[in-house]
């Protein structure tokens, strides 16, 4: 029997946001959402992408989150060091205080 490659990659990833002050956490999470959502259509292979911004404020929750599907781990590993995933990268700079990975297979 032949293994079979997945048919698509999931890679979520959560964020906890630098800011002092409720404004400033808000801002944070505009700009990292908007920053990413940028990136739809630009990435080959990017199947779908979205950003959501946690409306619990559970003291353990995290402040952002992105859900991203791929259509290959060639894929994936092609959008870590893509041009406009790094751009993207370096315009955040260090805004986040946290981060935290999910990557998994699913057939």
């Amino acid at each position: 029997m032949s293994e079979r490659a997945p048919s698509m990659l999931k890679h979520i990833v959560m964020w906890n946001l630098r800011g002092d002050t409720p404004e400033e956490k808000t801002k944070a999470r505009g700009l990292l959402k908007e920053k990413f959502e940028s990136l739809r259509g630009r990435i080959p292979g990017l199947l779908h992408l979205e950003v959501g911004v946690d409306s619990s404020r559970a003291g353990y929750a995290c402040d952002v989150v992105l859900y991203s599907e791929f259509d290959s781990q060639a894929s994936l590993d092609g959008y870590a060091t893509h041009p406009a995933h790094l751009q993207v990268r370096e315009e955040l700079g260090d805004l986040r205080i946290a981060r935290h990975q999910v990557d998994y297979a699913v057939d």
